[in-house]
């Protein structure tokens, strides 16, 4: 038993070397200890002839393996069973430890979240000592026993495995004194480390050929620029765009004339005349930044001052108007008279004086609008 543990540790000195011989990957070797609690049976408790002692259940282990895959591995190790202790039939004390070396085979089967079921079947080269009535005498059986087992582990990273661990010894019998039929029940904890590092991803050197990843490029708002190249997103749809993606807004102009006539040597506005007023108070109302002039004229005959006089009163009556019924602001309406300066009918015929007595307004604005698609 000596040498079996000598040679033993041997291996597990060499382990190291081997595990390290390529640190660049997980290596196929792993190390491992292990305690829990051993149950022997029949013992003591199963004869009516036998009282029983003060057992000592704890047990451990040590241990070696060599993983082929994921899934299968071998393992190599020494196991201490623990202690039974009785007093037979004969008034005999029998004090019976258990201990020896194992070699079996481990099944992996790897579940979600690190989690996995393993399962061991082996044989266990066990040495059976019997210290009977306190030392006085010591038998000893030594023989191979099938064990197997099964268990759940965790791995707690890479390396570092916990698994929770039951096994069933067979025929681990004390037959020289006692000649009792032993089988025993384990169950405990191990934890086992698995030497080198987790693969790396292998340097690309220059004989493999590297494919380039084309990305379409995107355009989201479906404007004909791209989104790495738009530097307006999201522009309606019916809208031309720039070679930014922004939205191309042209000058429009708003204009608008209204006209109304006048009674000879009058500046009433006549009621016909309302529908050109309300004309030019919709525009100014559409147009905020819009203002008006009116421009006030009449006819030839008469003094030219009178003319002046009388064609700045038509101006400022229309400017009233919009002032007062429709709300215009007083400081966006201008009303000037111009006299007869500026006939759009020569002469002083009944027909070009009835022309010229009027006023005009005025309106202009440029408003910046997107061009349409």
């Amino acid at each position: 038993m000596m040498k079996l543990k000598l040679s033993y540790l041997l291996l597990m000195a060499a382990l190291p070397a081997a595990a390290y011989a390529d640190d660049q990957a997980l290596s196929p070797w792993y190390v491992g200890i292990g305690a829990g609690q051993t149950n022997y049976g029949p013992n003591c408790e199963a004869s009516k002839m036998a009282t029983c002692g003060k057992d000592d259940p704890f047990a451990w282990e040590f241990f070696s393996g060599y993983s082929f895959n994921e899934y299968l591995a071998v393992e190599i190790g020494y196991r201490n069973l623990g202690h039974a202790d009785w007093v037979d039939y004969a008034n005999n004390h029998n004090d019976i430890s258990v201990k020896g070396g194992t070699l079996g085979v481990v099944g992996t089967w790897p579940l979600k979240y690190n989690w996995s079921l393993n399962a061991e079947l082996g044989g266990y080269v066990f040495n059976n000592s019997n210290r009977v009535n306190h030392g006085a005498a010591e038998y000893n059986h030594q023989s191979v026993a099938p064990y197997y087992g099964v268990g759940v582990g965790y791995d707690v990273n890479e390396n570092v495995r916990i698994s929770a661990k039951y096994r069933r010894y067979e025929d681990i019998d004390e037959t020289r004194f006692a000649n009792l039929d032993m089988d025993a029940n384990y169950w405990g904890l191990t934890v086992s480390y698995r030497f080198g590092d987790a693969p790396k991803a292998a340097p690309v050197n220059e004989t493999v050929a590297v494919v380039p990843v084309v990305v379409a490029p995107v355009d989201s708002d479906n404007d004909g620029v791209v989104d790495s190249q738009d530097q307006c997103a999201n522009t309606p749809a019916t809208h031309k765009v720039d070679a930014n993606g922004c939205s191309i807004y042209v000058d429009k102009l708003e204009k608008l004339t209204i006209a109304a006539q006048f009674d000879n040597n009058s500046s009433v506005v006549k009621a016909d005349s309302y529908g050109e007023i309300e004309k030019a108070a919709n525009f100014l109302n559409k147009y905020p930044q819009a203002d008006i002039e009116i421009a006030g004229h009449a006819s030839l005959p008469g003094k030219a001052s009178y003319n002046l006089w009388l064609s700045q009163k038509r101006a400022d009556a229309v400017a009233k108007i919009l002032v007062d019924k429709y709300g215009i602001a007083a400081s966006r309406v201008t009303a000037k008279g111009y006299g007869e300066n500026q006939p759009i009918m020569q002469g002083d015929s009944a027909e070009a004086n009835a022309a010229n007595r009027r006023i005009e307004g005025n309106m202009s604005f440029k408003e910046k609008q997107p061009l349409l698609k």
